[in-house]
């Protein structure tokens, strides 16, 4: 590049190749003219006709130049440039010449507090808008399929109940089974202190029945279903078979959600059922092995504790955990954008977020049944 001065006027002129291979020396000139701008001056033309070879590089950098010294107040002129390589001109002056924006300074103390928390609360809005939306399409989809059940997709939803019910069987009987032996294990070596080993029977009929049974599979559904779930719509969300689906006049939601969530409706119950079974049934083997009492006694002192309504209690729960694990990790799945790491934060925030719900509605639940008396 060559640079003259005529009168108040500074002309540049671009010559060479201004692409990318020759990026180092063409900044190397440029530089110290957008740095130090010749003074007495007040309109800079910019001749281009001379450049041989141009790519996105070299616009860049004559949009850069542009830039600059329009903001210094200068009138800039830009001639010498073949329709062609104006309109990459003009392209990247639209998107790559703005400024970046400074650093808003960082403030402390009760200002920096409440944006967080606005910001928070915006996102929380956010997210709840679009689980809500995910809710009503699924209504939607539900309704349609009422009116015309003939386009139901049985198929599907038996080949997804396969996978997140009678697969998920092993692992959540093993699971479960250790954790009702787990706390049969500790309620015996903290009542025994008191004589009351007996009681150790009501702890674990009742807390499995009516809460852990339910929320243990609940969160061993949401981090293995959910995130499958989660995982195969991204997918395919990233292969574009989404939007091919849309141009083929199915609607996605019918497709690949109603399928899966009504899946995870049916699978969720009967995996607590077993879940809980086992539970018990891991209590029960430790009040014999370690708390020295019979298998009967155990039964007994178990009939004699719960009733129905603690099974009724867990019971009603699973449905609407389900519902809620399957629309978080539809909604997120849905989300994804064209990259692995969207794929990565989307699915580690649908486990996240099933988990943190599951939990939020148990203690809703809770809170409902007892005042109700159940």
């Amino acid at each position: 590049m060559t640079s003259r001065i005529a009168g108040e006027r500074l002309e540049l002129s671009a010559v060479g190749d201004w692409t990318a291979a020759y990026a180092r020396t063409i900044d190397g000139i440029a530089s110290p003219l957008v740095a130090q701008p010749a003074p007495g001056i007040t309109s800079v033309h910019v001749d281009a006709s001379a450049i041989a070879a141009f790519d996105t590089y070299g616009a860049w950098l004559l949009a850069r130049l542009q830039e600059h010294f329009s903001r210094l107040g200068y009138s800039v002129e830009m001639t010498g440039l073949s329709a062609e390589r104006c309109r990459l001109y003009d392209w990247v002056r639209q998107t790559a010449v703005a400024a970046p924006a400074a650093a808003a300074p960082s403030s402390r103390g009760v200002v920096a507090a409440l944006a967080r928390l606005g910001r928070a609360t915006d996102q929380i809005r956010a997210e709840a808008r679009e689980v809500l939306t995910m809710l009503g399409a699924l209504t939607t989809s539900l309704l349609d399929v009422a009116r015309a059940p003939s386009t139901f997709r049985l198929t599907s939803m038996v080949h997804q109940l396969d996978r997140v019910g009678w697969r998920a069987v092993p692992i959540i009987l093993l699971i479960t089974f250790l954790i009702g032996g787990i706390i049969a294990q500790q309620g015996f070596f903290h009542f025994r202190k008191f004589g009351a080993d007996a009681y150790v029977v009501d702890m674990v009929g009742i807390l499995v029945l009516r809460e852990i049974g339910v929320l243990i599979v609940s969160i061993m559904v949401a981090g293995r279903s959910g995130s499958a779930y989660t995982a195969e719509l991204g997918s395919m969300k990233m292969r574009e078979e989404i939007d091919a689906l849309r141009t083929m006049g199915f609607d996605p939601v019918a497709v690949l959600v109603v399928p899966r969530v009504l899946a995870l409706v049916v699978a969720l119950p009967m995996l607590t059922f077993l879940g809980s079974m086992a539970a018990l049934y891991g209590g029960a083997v430790i009040a014999s092995t370690y708390g020295d009492m019979s298998f009967d006694i155990f039964v007994t002192r178990l009939k004699e504790a719960i009733s129905i309504t603690h099974f009724k209690v867990g019971m009603i729960k699973a449905p609407f955990m389900a519902l809620v694990i399957g629309i978080v990790s539809c909604t997120e799945g849905l989300k994804v954008r064209g990259s692995a790491e969207s794929l990565g934060q989307h699915t580690t925030a649908s486990v996240v977020k099933s988990i943190f719900l599951v939990i939020v509605l148990d203690g809703c639940f809770a809170i409902f049944f007892a005042s109700i008396g159940m």
